[in-house]
């Protein structure tokens, strides 16, 4: 089983991700040199990107697929977006049952604002959850949120899941994320690892020196677990 990442930007010119086509099929290639057979793209729902439209980033999905094809890349995408908990259009969505969920599935990739508190989380996590549809929380260690000792802790056990972001275990986003990350993996508390891969540049030394750093932190059998097992199952829609 090859590894599995399930928050990156890859679909190109839709949003903050790859720029061009040139920019994903390097950032496909840095996956598979690292061991990835699959990938669950993740464009932002959010209403200053043009990846809000969701045809859009289907279409584009299939662009993807096929020039990584013609390039005989073995890669297997799936559908997915990085959904935001502030977005107007989020509730709406969940209420019309139409989010935009990992694979088509019950698992929904959203992120928390990186600044200021979010003392409705709990409520949302619950609204969703009554929807049947588990929040995997994008990148915990780096919302403000989260810094509340215990929060995470809090929010998993409402039911929430928690995907780390690679990156925090090298310090790419601070010396807070980084310690926050550290203290989530010992607790047990990530669902999955995923990179939230925006761009080529770089990204094979980084994401090849994140995942042996996860690997030392946790073992082997935790880390194929994060970044094989667990993301195969959320694919399928398996969260329990």
């Amino acid at each position: 089983m090859g590894l599995v990442d399930l928050h990156l930007h890859l679909l190109p010119g839709i949003d903050d991700g790859a720029r061009s086509l040139h920019d994903t099929l390097a950032m496909a290639r840095v996956f598979h040199a690292l061991g990835y057979t699959a990938l669950a793209p993740s464009p932002h729902a959010r209403g200053e990107y043009a990846s809000v439209d969701r045809a859009l980033c289907l279409a584009r999905l299939d662009e993807v697929r096929a020039a990584l094809a013609a390039e005989g890349q073995p890669l297997a995408l799936h559908v997915n977006a990085e959904n935001y908990f502030l977005e107007p259009t989020l509730f709406e969505a969940l209420a019309a049952g139409t989010p935009r969920t990992l694979g088509g599935g019950r698992v929904l990739l959203v992120e928390a604002p990186y600044q200021g508190p979010v003392p409705m989380l709990g409520d949302m996590i619950f609204r969703m959850k009554l929807k049947g549809v588990t929040p995997l929380i994008a990148h915990p260690e780096r919302c403000f949120e989260f810094e509340k000792k215990g929060r995470a802790a809090e929010l998993v056990g409402q039911g929430a899941l928690l995907q780390l972001d690679l990156g925090a275990l090298l310090g790419r986003y601070g010396k807070t994320a980084e310690k926050l990350a550290r203290r989530f993996l010992d607790e047990g508390l990530y669902a999955v690892a995923a990179s939230d891969l925006h761009s080529p540049v770089g990204a094979e030394q980084w994401l090849s020196e994140a995942l042996r750093a996860l690997e030392k932190a946790v073992g082997a059998r935790a880390f194929s677990s994060l970044v094989r097992e667990r993301p195969t199952k959320l694919l399928a829609g398996q969260v329990d």
